[in-house]
């Protein structure tokens, strides 16, 4: 779907490109736009020229095939230059890259970016200024890497109803969570694995907490649902407390740990449950076999049924390839005077709170293997309302490990029932609390 757009260029003249940033995605982006140059053109309908690169720090080698003249510091310069036509954003974090963006755009430029911290933020503000201005703006890049995610969530099934997202959305952490099941390594080590290999920065903060998880499930939530969603809106845990004795009850029961993103439509069309916590689910999940750095997203709707979209998630190529897909895109509409489709948030429905979310909990219990033990720990779920669909019991002298599936309910008594468990006289630990998706249980 596209609109007519205002004052379109001649094609019989290049587009003018501006980059910001050149670091390891930006990089990529110039290599493939020089090196591609001839196949651009003749997808887009005219030339594409990268006439300026903006970079925090001048003077620096950076070894990109282009003219060192066209490196600048001065980036706001560089967005408002009247020739201008294209502006590709890959530094990142929320300033100076809003105001650059809302720069460009009220200059009349057309802006890809993979920023999904800003857009998960203030993405309407962005949106705004693009509709304003008539121009248009792009992020493939922002979740999923080089998978295609963005455009069939926006166009491919915007003549159906998505009721669920799930995915893997951060590669980082399932390098981390893969490692712990596959070598039966700690989260440390695992984690100072994926940091030697380059899978996670200096500071794996943002991964290992879930702050970019939760950035990209608010924005895929906001495309699947037609809702603004933001990044404070996602209930987020991250995989710092997963322990091998988490890893290994999954293996117990047949499944995996993996930090998941799951966006969902409630039960009566009205709101959306958007969430990221690490969770178990079963081996023959499509999901379970993520392996590695790798990313995927399962997508539940009601026409088109099961889709699953899997690929690299991060990395210099992989990005470059979903920035340029999206800059070829805005350089064709330019070309041909339209306006590709926008972000659609007609529905506004209401975002629950994570307590409101139906879910099901894999719990571990030290308890005392003495008489009345089994009955008061079925007590305690049942006066919360929580039904148990499976319950194991391995003796161990005077103690006991109780093992306890439940059904579906929601997340608020289930937390309720954990910390009246962890009162319990009969229950010396509460060894392992974990989340259960993927067995048919909706």
């Amino acid at each position: 779907m596209v609109e007519q757009s205002a004052e379109p260029p001649k094609p019989d003249r290049p587009l003018k490109v501006a980059l910001l940033g050149c670091g390891v995605v930006g990089s990529e982006v110039v290599r493939l736009l020089v090196e591609h140059q001839a196949d651009f053109a003749a997808r887009v309908g005219a030339p594409l020229e990268l006439a300026g690169i903006a970079v925090r720090r001048g003077g620096r080698h950076r070894d990109v095939p282009v003219d060192p003249a066209l490196f600048t510091t001065d980036a706001h310069a560089l967005v408002r230059r009247a020739d201008i036509d294209l502006v590709v954003e890959v530094i990142g974090g929320i300033e100076p890259a809003r105001s650059l963006i809302l720069a460009a755009l009220d200059n009349g430029a057309s802006v890809v970016t993979a920023n999904k911290a800003l857009l998960a933020e203030d993405g309407a503000t962005l949106f705004a200024a693009a509709e304003k201005r008539g121009t248009d703006l792009y992020y493939e890049a922002s979740v999923g890497g080089a998978i295609p995610l963005i455009r069939p969530l926006r166009e491919s099934l915007a003549g159906d109803r998505v009721r669920r997202v799930l995915g893997i959305v951060n590669g980082t952490t399932n390098f981390v969570l893969d490692r712990m099941d596959t070598e039966g390594t700690s989260f440390a080590e695992a984690l100072e694995e994926a940091q030697e290999l380059g899978y996670a920065e200096a500071d794996p903060t943002a991964d290992v907490e879930g702050f970019d998880a939760a950035a990209k499930a608010a924005i895929l939530a906001s495309l699947a649902f037609h809702t603004r969603v933001l990044a404070s809106d996602v209930h987020r845990e991250g995989i710092t407390q997963v322990s091998s004795v988490d890893v290994e009850s999954a293996r117990a029961m047949g499944c995996v740990v993996k930090l998941l993103a799951i966006a969902e439509l409630a039960a009566d069309g009205a709101g959306v449950g958007v969430r990221v916590h690490p969770a178990m689910i079963p081996r023959e999940h499509p999901l379970a076999s993520v392996r590695g750095a790798y990313n995927a997203v399962f997508v539940e709707s009601a026409a088109a049924g099961q889709l699953m979209f899997y690929g690299a998630g991060a990395g210099g190529s992989p990005t470059a390839s979903a920035v340029l897909g999206d800059l070829v895109t805005v350089a064709r509409n330019r070309v041909q005077g339209v306006r590709g489709a926008a972000a659609s948030t007609y529905a506004q429905l209401e975002v629950h709170p994570m307590g409101e979310t139906p879910t099901r909990y894999h719990i571990s219990l030290d308890v005392y293997d003495r008489a009345g033990v089994l009955a008061s720990v079925a007590n305690a779920f049942s006066r919360h309302g929580v039904s148990i669909q499976t319950v194991r019991q391995e003796g161990r002298g005077a103690d006991a490990q109780l093992v306890v599936v439940t059904h579906q309910a929601p997340d608020r008594a289930l937390t309720a029932t954990v910390e009246e468990l962890e009162d319990l006289d009969s229950v010396r630990d509460v060894t392992s609390v974990m989340r259960v998706e993927g067995l048919g249980d909706r």
